[in-house]
């Protein structure tokens, strides 16, 4: 399996080895050996193949550089780790034949994030420098049968503490809220046009404009059951989106579409929702690729 992470082919050594190792030394020295040889054959016991990941593993992989892997470090989550396993799904393999390594990735670009997201709905509330990762089969394990793609969140430095499953603690409210919301984002990058410019591509911004459209409508449905007063402001303010959004989609020529786009885009601004999330207890830091997006 490949994943966009670590490799290294792993090298154990024993205690009874570390121990011969040392020579004549210290107590001190001898101690530290010691402590440092029961790490390596923790670490050394702790190994599991990546064909054996299942979700909710949280794992440390075995180097630093992006590559192939074939085992990582499986550790209790309230430990220090690297990555956590938040999804996993089976590549339709009808057509027999291995996608290409573009193709794999294509696809774990797609699947990953609502796989992620059944496990960690939250994303305001990941870990600083968390991204999603994925192992995925290459074209040798593809020949042997494997279509398994895991999903992860990994730091992209350092390490975090602590199970992101937090689907399973929420109130109904907020999963109603983190569905639509989650929902919205989806429609909007997802669906991004090729072309830089409107002008290139009417078509394609229109049909964007008709996704995210759709989108608002579930969502402000799905805020219409919750209580509180920042939710009804954030509903009026999506109800309000919703219809630019619209006639964005339904827009003549580009000059139409960009003046429904402005207030559009504006009013989905993630800083928008921040005081409807205090209200019903969610995470309320707006992430820095998105709060970059709308600053301009």
């Amino acid at each position: 399996m490949a994943i966009r992470a670590p490799y290294r082919s792993l090298r154990g050594i024993s205690a009874v080895a570390a121990l011969l190792a040392i020579g004549a030394v210290g107590c001190s020295d001898v101690t530290d050996a010691v402590d440092s040889a029961k790490d390596s054959a923790k670490k050394v016991a702790r190994q599991r193949s990546v064909f054996s990941l299942d979700v909710g593993d949280c794992y440390n992989p075995n180097g630093k550089a992006e590559g192939t892997a074939y085992t990582v470090e499986i550790v209790p989550c309230d430990e220090a780790h690297e990555g956590q396993v938040v999804g996993e799904f089976a590549i339709d393999d009808e057509g027999k034949e291995y996608p290409g390594d573009d193709g794999v990735s294509t696809i774990a670009d797609t699947r990953c994030p609502v796989e992620a997201q059944k496990y960690a709905p939250d994303t305001w509330a990941l870990p600083k420098g968390v991204g999603l990762f994925y192992y995925t089969p290459t074209k040798e394990s593809w020949a042997t049968g494997d279509r398994a793609v895991s999903c992860t969140y990994t730091a992209e430095n350092g390490t975090f503490s602590g199970s992101l499953d937090t689907a399973k603690s929420l109130k109904p409210e907020q999963a109603t809220y983190l569905k639509g919301s989650n929902a919205v984002y989806d429609a909007l990058w997802t669906n991004q046009p090729e072309k830089e410019t409107v002008e290139e591509d009417l078509a394609g911004y229109k049909a964007q404009a008709k996704a995210v459209a759709a989108a608002l409508d579930a969502h402000v449905k799905g805020l219409d059951g919750i209580e509180g007063t920042e939710v009804g402001k954030l509903r009026a303010t999506l109800t309000k989106a919703a219809g630019n959004w619209q006639k964005a989609a339904d827009a003549a020529d580009v000059d139409a579409f960009y003046i429904a786009y402005d207030p559009a885009f504006t009013d989905i601004d993630p800083n928008m929702s921040v005081a409807a999330r205090k209200e019903l207890g969610l995470a309320t830091t707006v992430p820095a690729d998105e709060a970059e997006v709308w600053a301009g």
